[in-house]
């Protein structure tokens, strides 16, 4: 298989780029490993800011052993639930998530039921939680996509723009291969070379930019949660856009819509009303609290 990946208008061209490395005769797969270093950087990230506002960071530690774990399982179950076709002949392959195969609003759903049951045992504050946490989690998305580069999975249609990246056709699997993608295909020698978005690079900067703007934002936000919710609006905006170009969508039964870009913009919508009608409830409350303590909140 040739392992080139190209982005021939930005002028890179990576002659070599494997899928895993061998460590005494066992493969361990990139996707696995980059995965592994978004959800550290992620708890770190949940760690700082849980020490930054007078939080126990200790508890954000103790949630992430029970939040990656169900995350996983539940992007898993998400993936498969809606890829039932690739899985239902061979129910073993289910269980082998190192060639990819994770949705992320499946993780997101799992991480929401694991800290609202961590915050009741725990008697800890469910909205702060999603605040803290949230930056963790988008930090971890902004790494996390850079698996599927290694994997060429998670890209769009057929594009020459200036981002356009180009991929040799073995190298893909051939599900996510479209008609359009075809028609412009190029081969050199004995390779064939089809040239898409490269959604996983857009997905990974939309969350960068994400994240920047809820790290400016969370000192002025007015109630707990609001960082939570402003982040499920901003990504589902993001990932609207970002799923209507790939070609491995997920998609309803029985329909030609995808999943993941409805599920998206209910939760815009849903999230939006939720922060106006947030702010709208702490605006009252602020109109009876002194002015003093109003500053020490301003500084949180």
């Amino acid at each position: 298989m040739d392992r080139m990946i190209e982005f021939p208008h930005l002028g890179i061209h990576l002659t070599s780029v494997g899928d895993h490395i061998t460590v005494f005769g066992f493969d361990i797969a990139f996707y696995g490993m980059i995965i592994g270093l978004g959800i550290l950087a992620g708890i770190f990230i949940a760690a700082a800011e849980a020490k930054r506002t007078g939080q126990n960071p200790e508890s954000y530690f103790d949630l992430a052993i029970y939040a990656v774990i169900f995350s996983i399982i539940g992007a898993r179950i998400y993936y498969v639930a809606f890829s039932w076709d690739m899985y239902k002949d061979d129910l073993k392959s289910i269980f082998n998530i190192r060639q990819g195969g994770l949705a992320i609003y499946g993780g997101v759903i799992a991480a929401i039921i694991t800290v609202f049951i961590f915050a009741r045992i725990k008697k800890m504050s469910a909205p702060l939680i999603f605040d803290t946490a949230g930056l963790g989690l988008v930090a971890g998305q902004a790494i996390g996509r850079w698996g599927n580069f290694f994997n060429r999975e998670a890209f769009g249609e057929y594009t020459d723009s200036l981002f356009a990246m180009r991929l040799p056709l073995s190298a893909v699997r051939s599900f996510d291969v479209t008609a359009l993608m075809k028609e412009h295909m190029e081969t050199a020698g004995d390779i064939s070379y089809i040239q898409v978005h490269p959604t996983f690079l857009y997905e990974s900067i939309w969350c960068l930019a994400l994240l920047i703007l809820l790290l400016l934002y969370r000192r002025h936000k007015r109630f707990d949660g609001e960082v939570f919710l402003l982040y499920l609006s901003g990504y589902g905006l993001g990932r609207v856009w970002i799923e209507g170009l790939r070609t491995d969508q997920l998609l309803i039964p029985g329909t030609a819509f995808p999943v993941s870009q409805i599920l998206a913009g209910a939760l815009i919508i849903i999230s939006l009303f939720l922060i106006v009608c947030g702010r709208i409830k702490a605006g009252k409350k602020r109109r009876h609290v002194p002015k003093n303590e109003q500053n020490k909140r301003k500084n949180y």
